[in-house]
């Protein structure tokens, strides 16, 4: 505690994930459930440089927001998964999706998921955080439709129709 400078929790917050990269790592788990570095590097809208993002997961992981085991299929890869801390993030990126929605020059095809969750709202954010202790967790999964596959067909729409 002794790099902080309150006990703030704003502060705090903002201390944990207020640089430019980290909401952004998290959220290409959160909705692309990109789990490998490799993914992470080329599958980001942002272009994120690989020292940033190797930097990135390295504190995400020490934060405790994020964990890191070897991939059994190749020694040199990790997988990245999102801890419970970093799944109790998802009313804050609604919120965040809303406020940009409503305020910034987003374009339709990616904010088409942001308009989902805050349609949706606590309900669809309790359901999309325990799909998401399934997949990073293990946790068993409970009945009912996939709030991922929801919010994947929804952008995979937005994207075809702006295409067309």
């Amino acid at each position: 505690m002794t790099d902080q400078r309150s006990g703030c929790p704003i502060n705090l917050t903002l201390e944990t994930l207020g640089d430019r990269w980290s909401l952004i790592v998290i959220r290409d788990l959160m909705f692309g459930n990109r789990r490998h570095f490799r993914v992470l590097l080329n599958e980001s809208e942002e272009r994120i440089a690989s020292n940033i993002l190797a930097d990135r997961l390295k504190r995400l992981v020490a934060s405790g927001l994020l964990s890191k085991v070897e991939d059994p299929t190749h020694k040199q890869k990790a997988i990245y998964s999102l801890t419970e801390k970093a799944i109790q993030l998802v009313p804050l990126f609604a919120h965040m999706g809303a406020w940009g929605r409503r305020h910034l020059p987003v374009t339709h095809e990616l904010s088409v998921r942001a308009q989902l969750l805050e349609e949706g709202g606590p309900a669809l954010w309790d359901d999309f955080m325990d799909e998401l202790r399934t997949i990073h967790l293990g946790v068993p999964p409970r009945p009912g439709p996939s709030v991922s596959e929801r919010l994947r067909a929804a952008f995979e729409a937005a994207v075809a129709e702006s295409a067309a």
